[in-house]
């Protein structure tokens, strides 16, 4: 009885410390699958064989397409090089594998390692999608301050870099959306907010609020 009662406290504890342990990532994420790619696009959108244009889930680097954002060039040729001279590329999917473009959404590895976080290291990430919860992004989130802290890229001058993306991207609806701009308290979430605000809000703006800021840039929903 003695050694049957120490038995069940050792699984007790061994249970108790897988619960409290991180989900591993690939117990939600999908299995990964190798493509090539055929075209790349900019920092965060590339088009690869199986599963055509494929946005980069997570991560949101800054315009270098039809409207060029500060680190936007910077980020598109850092993932044009890796994903060209890359000796082995693959995909994985995490949750939908569509946005409402048609897009693939996708991890992408690059040699075995998630270009995604590379990116984030870089300091070319400027912000992070709210859609759901992934696999890796804790680790991201992770990341994301660590560049922070060492101003790399976007972070060497974050007030000026975010600001012109801003900037940017709002000059031409700006006009049409101020007489229909709905009190904060309408904002359930990100997806709301960004019908009026489609790139985010800053902290101090009337709808910004802290729930919705997840990595606490002080930059509420931002793209």
């Amino acid at each position: 009885d003695y050694m049957k009662k120490i038995t069940i406290f050792i699984l007790s504890l061994i249970l108790l410390f897988r619960l409290a342990m991180p989900i591993q990532s690939d117990a939600k994420a999908g299995k990964k699958f190798s493509v090539k790619v055929t075209k790349c696009v900019d920092g965060d959108t590339a088009w690869f064989s199986k599963v055509g244009k494929t946005r980069f889930l997570y991560i949101d680097t800054p315009e270098s397409t039809n409207k060029i954002q500060p680190y936007g060039k910077t980020a598109s040729n850092y993932t044009c090089s890796k994903l060209k001279n890359a000796k082995k590329l693959q995909l994985q999917y995490d949750g939908a594998k569509k946005d409402k473009y048609g897009r693939t959404l996708a991890w992408v590895w690059v040699d075995g390692k998630l270009l995604q976080k590379q990116l984030i290291q870089k300091g070319y990430v400027k912000g992070f999608y709210d859609y759901g919860n992934y696999s890796y992004e804790s680790s991201l989130v992770a990341a994301q301050k660590i560049a922070k802290n060492k101003k790399r890229g976007i972070w060497s001058n974050p007030s000026k870099n975010l600001v012109d993306s801003v900037k940017t991207t709002t000059k031409t609806t700006t006009k049409k959306k101020t007489a229909t701009k709905p009190a904060t308290s309408t904002f359930k979430n990100c997806t709301e907010l960004r019908k009026v605000y489609p790139n985010g809000v800053k902290k101090g703006h009337p709808a910004y609020q802290a729930k919705m800021d997840r990595d606490k840039d002080n930059f509420a929903c931002e793209r």
